[in-house]
């Protein structure tokens, strides 16, 4: 692992250790480099060491558990992940800057990014358009991955098994030679799933016996490699690709009518291509260029016969049988992009970051868009100025201006500030948000049935864009010991888009054929711009070193919405609270790490969340909840040998909390019951490379074996 070599004498130190005593480096909130404590945007960050001693499975367990603002109800069509009470559309989830592509009905899977290979998660609230374009309106979840430069051979597995058969597998493979560098990584996530009550609530009446799932079976798998060439010191070429497949398992529901009977699987492709540089020029200043290409695709897997709407010959025929076995697209998305970004430090200690971008997205979906396709383009110029125009006051504004193929010209401004005394830092931040609505939502029209309703979707090409105004103010202290933050924020949202019903004189013309014969048992539903809304909120964030193998910490969320919804059987705008909102949110944890001898290292925590009721317009509210959470960790072996070992060992929801409410109703959380977990991981390391860390004038040296 790592061998710390002392100037002044000697000593040996893991390479946790290590990374623990390096200063924390933030880039999210402002696109460049900062020390956490000076980032001129509020930041929250999960660290290297957080994430260790967490021993996650998945992105969703880590944010819900070591973040109060965040809330999912994990199900088939991605994590329904809410941020300060704002749904995954007005997230934007990058990895390492880079947005990920993986949209399943409006949401996001997760299960794209490997949880053991993340290096840090950066969480920058609010909006944040401005840097990052559409959809960066609750806020950006940052993926930092981890880094692998060594010189030689770098080899790992791990294996994590729980329980319901919950198994996640990942490999690694790290080469280097010369100029060129080269990683491959593997991943596998399965679990038979979990049913947390037989009760449905169906046909007016209550069965007790519905086969239907709390969380359905899945398995997914992933692929990907990275290579990079270094030609000389300041320039850096890359090149690198994944492919991800998942199918998800949903049982029939047997005799009975149910909600959703289930008559075929899930099934998912995506797959990625990109290529780029970074060219490192005189005081740090660099410009980069990146190129990236990504599809997801998304069919219906029929697992009994099946009579669907289909296209003949270019006629839409109603009630086409499908047979078991056979597999049926229903959507495919393709995105382009191509980004080239500069960084620039002028004179007056004026940092400026400028960029350009165009963004391509094409929409395939035979049997749910007009002439079975759709496309839409948006390019946009963009500027940052950081100004320290003064050592304690530092000014950051920037701009965007974006054409969209449908929607024209837009400008989207923010400006923030932060007041620097001593520990103390005070942040004022102010932004724009703006989002276009997607193909989909322009476009898409399909049937869907469930139990013996049948509702038709339809796009609406009519739409405008949502817009947003973020106002936050924060106070943070911040020393080697003890970091407390409190931030309070006011986010207005206008022209929300929603699923409404509608009439049925309202259907548009040449969407009538959806219908078919049946079209009075019809309920029709249509994107449409009805809402506007406002949450606002505290964020509340404590940590703590009490000693240096002791630690404590917590965050606390409170939260309030409120939104217009266009009430249609009344014909006029009512107040309610935004779906799955919750008052209050938080999490807490204590930990303790200590090394007994070189070989041996034990790191043990434990961790509650929490939430109050959330709220939800129509099958009733998701129950308040707290879910405790023991986890072990042990680094086995000699710090200096090639090879190392760790071994993970926990129990999640100890005191065995399960939400029974019956389906179709609403959850506080998908939990299942007590579970336990353990994870063997095992590194092999050939190579040296001396590395220099400076950290307030003193420098250390490391060398990696």
């Amino acid at each position: 692992m790592l061998t710390l070599i002392l100037a002044m004498g000697c000593g040996v130190v893991s390479a946790q250790e290590l990374h623990d005593s390096i200063p924390e480096i933030v880039v999210t909130g402002t696109g460049t480099e900062h020390l956490l404590k000076n980032a001129p945007v509020q930041t929250e960050v999960i660290s290297r060491r957080m994430l260790d001693n967490y021993a996650g499975k998945s992105v969703e367990e880590i944010l819900g558990g070591l973040t109060a603002s965040f809330a999912f109800n994990e199900g088939d069509m991605g994590s329904q992940m809410q941020l300060n009470g704002l749904g995954n559309s007005y997230i934007l989830i990058l990895i390492n800057g880079k947005r990920l592509h993986g949209d399943n009905g409006g949401e996001n899977d997760l299960g794209l990014i490997d949880p053991h290979n993340i290096e840090r998660i950066e969480i920058v609230k609010g909006a944040q358009s401005a840097l990052y374009g559409s959809d960066a309106i609750a806020g950006v979840v940052n993926i930092i991955t981890k880094k692998h430069d060594k010189d030689g051979l770098m080899v790992e597995n791990s294996t994590r098994v729980g329980s319901y058969s919950d198994v996640r597998q990942h490999n690694g493979l790290a080469l280097s030679w010369g100029k060129w560098e080269s990683y491959t990584n593997f991943q596998l996530q399965h679990t038979d799933g979990w049913q947390n009550t037989a009760e449905e609530y169906t046909e007016a009446k209550v069965v007790t016996d519905s086969r239907n799932k709390t969380v359905n079976r899945y398995t997914n798998w992933q692929i990907s490699e990275r290579l990079t060439f270094t030609p000389t010191k300041d320039l850096t070429l890359y090149a690198e690709g994944w492919y991800y497949n998942k199918i998800i398992n949903r049982p029939q529901n047997g005799n009975h009518p149910s909600c959703d009977v289930y008559t075929y699987d899930l099934m998912y492709n995506n797959a990625s291509a990109a290529t780029g540089g970074k060219w490192m020029m005189k005081n740090k200043d660099f410009l980069s260029l990146d190129i990236d290409w990504n599809k997801h695709a998304y069919f219906y897997k029929y697992t009994a016969r099946t009579y669907e709407d289909a296209y003949i010959d270019g006629v839409l025929e109603h009630g086409v049988p499908m047979y078991k076995g056979q597999k049926r697209l229903q959507a495919d998305q393709h995105r382009t992009m191509a980004q080239l970004k500069g960084v620039f430090h002028l004179p007056c200690s004026n940092v400026l970051n400028v960029g350009t971008e165009f963004r391509y997205d094409y929409l395939e979906a035979p049997m749910r868009t007009k002439g079975g396709e759709a496309s839409d383009w948006t390019a946009a110029l963009y500027a940052q100025d950081e100004f320290n125009m003064l050592e304690w006051f530092n000014i950051t504004a920037g701009v965007r201006l974006i054409e969209n193929e449908a929607f024209g010209f837009h400008l989207t401004p923010k400006v923030s500030t932060m007041f620097s005394a001593g520990d103390f830092r005070l942040r004022l931040g102010w932004s724009e948000g703006f989002k276009t609505p997607t193909p989909k939502e322009l476009n898409y029209q399909y049937l869907r049935h469930m139990g013996s309703s049948t509702f038709f979707y339809m796009g609406n090409p009519d739409l405008k864009p949502q817009t947003s105004s973020y106002w936050s103010a924060g106070l943070e202290y911040r020393n080697s010991r003890l970091s407390v933050s409190v931030t309070g924020y006011l986010n207005e949202l206008d022209n929300m888009i929603a699923l409404v019903n509608i009439p049925v004189s309202e259907i548009p013309v040449g969407s009538s054929e959806f219908m078919g014969d049946g079209s009075m048992g019809v309920v029709p539903r249509m994107y449409k711009n009805t809402e506007n809304a406002k949450t606002s909120g505290i964020d509340v964030n404590v940590n703590f070193n009490i000693t240096k193998d002791l630690a404590c910490g917590g965050n606390y969320s409170y939260l309030d919405t409120d939104a217009n919804v266009y009430n249609d059987s009344r014909n006029k705008h009512e107040k309610v609270t935004i779906d799955g909102m919750a008052h209050n949110k938080w999490n807490a944890y204590v930990t303790w790490n200590h090394r007994f001898a070189p070989s041996y290292r034990l790191g043990a925590g434990v961790y509650a969340r929490g939430s109050s009721k959330r709220y939800y317009q129509n099958d009733g509210d998701g129950k308040k909840f707290q879910i405790w959470r023991l986890s072990t960790t042990h680094d086995l072996g000699p710090q200096n040998k090639k090879a190392t070992y760790k071994v993970e060992l926990g129990v999640d929801n100890i005191f065995n909390y399960v939400d029974k409410t019956m389906h179709p109703y609403h959850l506080g959380t998908t939990t299942a019951g007590t579970t336990v977990y353990g994870t063997f991981t095992v590194r092999f390391n050939q190579g040296k490379k001396i590395k220099n860390y400076t950290n307030n004038k003193k420098t250390t040296n490391y060398e990696e074996d």
